[in-house]
């Protein structure tokens, strides 16, 4: 297996698919909200090269989030019949090697962000801080869902901050929205570990409470997430993309639990994948569309 091949599977590559989407809809909203840089005349590309940087940010976070995580997971990895061909448990990548890899993007995403504005070189470090601490919250709290749902909540903020050099509601709001509802999706993932979770003296919605009620917490925070996204398209010009996409984004999570029930957990793997992939891709694509025609 080629060095790339394998660190991209060691931080599942294809899952930036749940972040990325909603910092890019950020960055073109603080686009927006500037008039699409109508003041700016240093360089008629200045966003191009912004956006590169963006990108950037958000790929060595991730890879330090996920390769963090699979370093410290390495023993409960190797336990589980679920994860133990994951690549450090499997001798695919060393813990040694795993370490260096985060050590690397961490130095890589702090030097990126510094090189966008003041604020994001501050703000890097508590970044960092935050989506390297989910990895040791399920050794004591529940609520462990709802960290790695703040830590993709990171990145529209970021963005659009990365843009406009200051906070504002509308990316925050949408970090509200991303917050629970990965939240959600991520409880329904972890239906798949409940047993071994509870054997091992590891916490999750799943784990503490029956299925029905975990299910249950999943369909609270997903209607949290369509309340937040409401209240972010009010902030938006009107649109019927807009519109049309955040139709869709709720009817794809209603979807999702009409496929896995307290009495139906085989389609797990496409309501957390699947559906949830799609899901961003749709929104943040008829949202972008929306600001660019509005």
């Amino acid at each position: 297996m080629n060095p790339v091949t394998k660190y991209a599977r060691l931080v599942k590559f294809a899952h930036t698919v749940f972040a990325m989407p909603f910092a890019l809809m950020s960055f073109v909203y603080a686009l927006w909200s500037i008039d699409f840089g109508a003041a700016e005349n240093s360089c008629p590309y200045w966003w191009a090269v912004l956006l590169l940087q963006v990108v950037l940010c958000m790929v060595f976070a991730r890879n330090v989030a996920m390769g963090f995580n699979r370093w410290a997971d390495r023993d409960i990895d190797a336990a589980n019949p679920r994860t133990a061909a994951r690549e450090i448990p499997a001798g695919a990548v060393s813990p040694r090697a795993a370490l260096w890899f985060v050590g690397i993007n961490a130095v890589l995403f702090v030097a990126a962000a510094a090189s966008i504005n003041t604020l994001t070189a501050l703000l890097s470090p508590v970044a960092l801080a935050v989506v390297m601490s989910y990895s040791y919250c399920k050794r004591f709290t529940s609520l462990a869902h709802l960290v790695l749902g703040l830590s993709l909540g990171i990145a529209p903020v970021g963005a659009y901050i990365a843009v406009t050099g200051h906070f504002a509601l509308a990316p925050c709001v949408l970090a509200l929205l991303v917050m629970t509802w990965c939240g959600g999706f991520d409880i329904i993932y972890a239906l798949q570990d409940r047993e071994f979770d509870r054997a091992n003296g590891l916490h999750s919605i799943p784990a503490r409470f029956p299925v029905a009620t975990a299910l249950g917490i999943s369909i609270v925070l997903h209607a949290a997430s369509v309340a937040a996204l409401v209240w972010f398209v009010s902030l938006l010009p009107h649109s019927v993309w807009i519109t049309v996409g955040a139709a869709l984004f709720a009817s794809i999570l209603i979807a999702e639990h009409i496929l896995v029930t307290p009495r139906r957990q085989t389609d797990i793997g496409i309501a957390f994948g699947t559906l949830n992939g799609l899901a961003s891709l749709v929104l943040a694509a008829l949202v972008v569309v929306g600001l660019l025609t509005a």
